[in-house]
């Protein structure tokens, strides 16, 4: 099924996100209050909710996205290249140029949005932060309603649990024991937020999100036994 699938009729994604504002306390007392409540069993004892905070990015309610990337396969004859771009800059109105790519580009039945670990994260995540701001959700990200069948997810992480549902493993992880190059060569996503908020470096979180963009593609092309990218096919524009 898997080599049945026309890999120009996929868009490849990878977010990154920080907390929502720099601080903990940047925050209201009830926002404050509901951190604290939201992530009481994940911090147990270990830290406090100050403490605790810069991870706030994981969480859509009290997180942003920075930078969403994108990828998609073009093919001319026998020549395969990869074109990566990526959507920026304030929160809002990045996700309304995604939205519109989305809806120009890839809105028909058999387009699919791919990427790791894209059903528990990325795409409810992407979700989530459009409905805060309240922008109407495309059809691709609307879930209400919809058989399984009818959702057009792809999930590297979800093709390689090959039904052991309980198990994870990362992108870094994934892409070593297949021979893949590294996306995390220079940042990952625990310092995302300093490198955003510390360094105001938005450029080298571009950067990170293309290369894990790339890498989600090569997941899959290893996934159907074919040739990996190799660097002068990935073009970003």
């Amino acid at each position: 099924m898997l080599l049945k699938l026309n890999l120009e009729h996929i868009l490849f994604l990878d977010i990154e996100t920080v907390p929502e504002h720099k601080d903990f306390e940047n925050l209201d007392e009830e926002t404050k209050y509901l951190w604290a409540e939201k992530t009481k069993y994940q911090r147990k004892e270990e830290f406090s909710p100050q403490e605790f905070y810069e991870r706030a990015g994981i969480w859509a309610e009290f997180g942003k996205i920075v930078c969403i990337s994108v990828g998609y396969f073009t093919f001319k004859g026998e020549i395969r290249s990869f074109r990566t771009t990526s959507f920026y800059g304030e929160e809002e109105q990045l996700l309304l140029d995604f939205k519109n790519l989305i809806e120009t580009h890839y809105n028909r039945p058999h387009h699919l949005l791919c990427a790791h670990n894209g059903k528990e994260f990325d795409f409810p995540y992407i979700a989530r932060r459009m409905i805060i701001h309240n922008i109407a959700l495309p059809n691709k990200l609307n879930l209400f309603g919809k058989k399984p069948w009818e959702v057009a997810h792809l999930d590297t992480l979800d093709l390689w649990k090959f039904g052991d549902y309980k198990h994870y493993t990362s992108l870094k992880l994934l892409t070593n024991i297949l021979g893949i190059p590294s996306p995390k060569d220079d940042i990952d996503g625990s310092q995302v937020r300093d490198v955003f908020y510390e360094e105001e470096d938005i450029d080298r979180i571009i950067i990170y999100c293309e290369k894990d963009t790339v890498a989600v593609a090569q997941i899959l092309l290893r996934l159907r036994q074919e040739e990996l990218l190799q660097e002068d096919e990935v073009i970003s524009v």
